[in-house]
């Protein structure tokens, strides 16, 4: 290391010189300009390591594992200098003091980042940076020291400076935070750290060194300083994420990739310090093989290791493993520290096994005429209950031309529910054969296929069922005109039986007759009046009779069968019509008089309108009332003298438009009162007052006519 520091006349920041015992490592960087010169196992160098007091204690510690410290120093290569990397750093420990050292490799791989990259200084170590007359070189503090403290770290040096002249740093870890972790020693310029640093906290402190005068002027200076903080490996890997759930098909080819582990080192991720390396501790369950998986140390993916074959979800013991994975630093050396997690890896199921029925046949009976579900059917499948490589679809692929069955699947239990939708009939066919397949929601993989115990046969018994009689057809309608004599036949019903091989005979009666109108021969089924058929009827809805009749078998139990009867009634003229009002009030001092009034007929049109008025024989010869027709349905009675206060009773005749035509005679009433001018009372003599408007009732009624 020839020319390692310039003229004794400049600033000098060192940790070795001839002037007194520097503790720490001789000499700081070494240069390996020709490593192909040197062989494994071999000494390359010596390292000179001195603690001013003896060394007790004395041990090394190199970053690469590539390389070891004999007891004497002497630094050798375990492998070839070429395949070793760019730099590494060697750490020394005595009861006393710490230091580190770095060797650089000229022409070496790039394994891990050197030194010279952490501290990011200008050039090497080795060159040292100047500015004016001032040149320093970084210094390096390993972490977590222990105490004694203050320790010496270094010292600056100019044998040319004034006297009284003193050494002054600043920046932060003097007086900025964390404050006064450093301090120089102001007469002879040694550095002093005066606690323990982490490196995680804090990996780089950028310092001012300056020389100042007695007042404290600066006279040289300010110059940078740099102190870097050398990793020790004090922090353990650690699985930050999680949880680690990985999944992986069955039957994946060996070496499928199943997830990636990832752990974290607080370490300086440029040293050994950080360097990864992953393992498996424990796999739970250990069948069918204790090493299913493997993780590669390095990327921390997990695959597997066996045959897919052996990778058969349905024959392991738990579809499920549990692995325990240890991450260590130090590039997996028994010194690193470990960290350990849990990964479940999940072997997910594949629709490797068609549904099987559980027997070729299946049996079923049914009562004729019924619905529901008659047989259940069972299937076993050997895939995941919780996917749609276990879940069943069936299909009914022969026999039901009617589709009078349909086959559903019990979502909890798996089974196929064939039903009856349709009722089946006995007398047309006693049995009935169906062929059912079933298959997966999911597709087979490609080699597997739906075999013969997939498909399976229903026998189906329809049991014979006393059923009622049928009428034909249903309802039963006839026409008939209202007024017929009693006796008179109105239909014969029929039913027939459709039991056709128990030859029963067939009972007639009246269920329902509202009117009390009918009555049926039990025995041919001939229904007969037995009251007259009236339209005008309240049970009569829109000119319709409606009554039940029933059919009963003579089967053990009887069984019974209702059938509808709809009699249609025709009108004939047997109403005469009538007023719809019959008493009207005026006032005594009316002129003019005129009363309107109308007629209703209960039949119907051509046996009602248009209406004939007349008025019948008049009592009294000097009150001679006219009436005079308004419409088909509406008149007017007038009389041209003003009336005395009495009550008037007016005979009138009507007559309908029906063949024959009814007449009704009928009295219109009229009350003449005395009514005021002032408030509109009226005085009916004994009648109550009536707080109504004189004018006519029968106007209002004719307004509501349309008139």
């Amino acid at each position: 290391m020839d020319g390692f520091f310039p003229t004794p006349t400049v600033l000098l920041l060192v940790f070795t010189e001839d002037l007194e015992c520097i503790p720490g490592f001789q000499q700081k960087v070494f240069h390996i300009e020709h490593p192909s010169a040197f062989t494994a196992d071999q000494p390359i160098l010596n390292l000179v390591f001195d603690d001013c007091r003896g060394n007790h204690k004395l041990n090394f510690e190199v970053s690469n594992p590539d390389f070891k410290v004999e007891p004497n120093g002497a630094l050798v290569a375990l492998r070839n200098l070429s395949e070793a990397g760019k730099a590494f750093s060697i750490h020394a420990r005595s009861a006393q003091v710490e230091d580190t050292a770095e060797v650089l490799i000229a022409g070496g791989k790039e394994k891990r980042s050197s030194l010279k990259e952490i501290f990011k200084t200008e050039g090497s170590l080795g060159i040292l940076r100047q500015r004016r007359s001032i040149v320093v070189s970084p210094i390096l503090i390993p972490e977590n020291q222990r105490p004694p403290f203050p320790r010496h770290v270094g010292r600056v040096i100019d044998n040319e400076r004034p006297e009284g002249s003193k050494f002054r740093i600043s920046g932060k870890g003097v007086e900025q935070e964390p404050k006064g972790a450093f301090r120089i020693i102001e007469s002879t310029g040694e550095v002093l750290v005066t606690r323990a640093l982490d490196r995680e906290a804090i990996a780089t402190y950028q310092l001012q060194v300056e020389i100042t005068d007695v007042s404290g002027k600066s006279i040289e200076g300010p110059v940078p300083l740099d102190i870097i903080i050398i990793d020790q490996n004090d922090n353990r890997p650690i699985f930050r994420e999680g949880p680690y759930i990985g999944h992986v098909m069955e039957g994946s080819p060996t070496g499928s990739t199943v997830m990636r582990m990832a752990a974290f080192d607080a370490d300086d991720p440029s040293t050994d310090n950080a360097l990864l390396r992953y393992n498996i501790l424990k796999q739970t369950p250990d069948k069918p093989s204790p090493n299913m998986f493997y993780i590669d140390p390095e990327k921390g993916d997990i695959v597997t290791v066996v045959s897919p074959a052996m990778l058969d979800r349905e024959t392991m013991e738990s579809p499920k493993y549990e692995l325990i994975i240890e991450a260590k630093d130090m590039g997996g050396l028994d010194v690193g520290l470990t960290g350990t997690a849990t990964a479940t890896i999940v072997v997910d199921d594949k629709n490797d096994h068609a549904p099987e029925f559980t027997k070729k046949e299946f049996q079923a009976t049914v009562k004729e005429g019924r619905t529901g579900v008659i047989v259940n059917l069972t299937v076993e499948d050997r895939d995941d209950p919780a996917t749609g490589a276990w879940r069943a679809i069936y299909t009914i692929i022969n026999g039901n031309p009617g589709q009078s069955f349909e086959i559903h699947t019990n979502p909890k239990n798996n089974e196929g529910m064939l039903s009856v939708v349709k009722p089946l009939d006995y007398e047309i066919s006693a049995f009935h054969t169906l062929l059912i397949k079933v298959e997966n929601e999911d597709l087979l993989v490609p080699d597997i296929a739906y075999g013969t115990s997939s498909t399976a046969t229903v026998q189906i018994t329809v049991l014979d069922v006393n059923e009622g009689p049928i009428f034909h057809p249903d309802p039963m309608t006839v026409t008939k005109q209202e007024n017929i004599p009693i006796g008179s036949v109105v239909l014969t019903v029929n039913a027939t039986d459709p039991d056709t091989l128990q030859h029963q005979t067939i009972r007639y009666s009246v269920d329902k007759d509202p009117a009390d109108w009918l009555e049926i021969n039990p025995t041919n089924g001939t229904i007969r009046t037995t009251g007259i058929l009236d339209r005008e009827s309240p049970f009569v809805f829109n000119n319709v009779y409606t009554a039940l009749i029933l059919a009963i078998d003579s089967g053990s139990p009887p069984a019974t069968g209702t059938g509808t009867l709809q009699i249609t009634l025709e009108d004939v003229n047997d109403n005469a019509p009538s007023l719809y009002q019959m008493n009207t009030t005026v006032c005594e001092d009316t002129k003019d008089l005129k009363v309107i009034f109308a007629a209703i007929d209960k039949d119907l049109h051509p046996n009602t309108e248009p209406f004939r008025f007349e008025l019948n024989k008049q009592s009294g010869q000097d009150k001679v009332w006219k009436i005079t027709r308004i419409n088909n349905t509406h008149a007017q009675v007038t009389l041209p003298q003003n009336l005395k206060k009495a009550n008037y009773i007016i005979p009138i005749l009507v007559t309908d438009s029906g063949k024959p035509p009814l007449t009704n005679y009928t009295e219109l009433q009229i009350k003449v009162c005395s009514c005021s001018k002032y408030n509109s009372k009226m005085d009916c003599s004994a009648s109550s007052s009536l707080h109504i408007s004189m004018v006519l009732i029968f106007v209002a009624l004719f307004s509501l006519y349309g008139l």
